[in-house]
């Protein structure tokens, strides 16, 4: 579907098109309503739903079979870097990450800020 078409779709009906989208996402709980306008001053979008981001952004590509599969290219035009990961690569370093932190006591609900420099990893 070219971006004309996709995007023709979502004004015509956003709800629909964000449900529709949301079949794509691995979810632990799904949405009760794709939107719920009496939910917050804004509305909640997938109100009751919970999902695991990192899962569906990479674990799920690895499982899958994707692990070669290149996941972020990095491509400086300050100092001409240019790095590829794959999904396997991208779930090792992740998954190290996570580690670290556990390791250093941060759980379920804990808000974590990391400075990282324009470094692929900040991608």
């Amino acid at each position: 579907m070219s971006y004309d078409a996709t995007y023709a779709e979502w004004q015509a009906d956003p709800v629909a098109f964000w449900g529709k989208a949301a079949r794509d996402i691995d979810w632990f709980t799904p949405a009760i309503s794709v939107f719920n306008p009496d939910s917050g001053v804004y509305g909640r979008w997938f109100d009751g739903a919970t999902c695991n981001t990192c899962y569906n952004c990479v674990d799920r590509h690895v499982l899958a079979g994707q692990g070669d599969q290149t996941a972020v290219i990095y491509d400086s035009p300050v100092t001409g870097q240019v790095q590829r990961f794959n999904y396997a690569e991208l779930l090792d370093q992740v998954s190290a990450l996570a580690a670290v932190l556990c390791n250093l006591g941060v759980s379920h609900g804990d808000r974590v800020v990391i400075y990282m420099p324009m470094v692929p990893q900040a991608t």
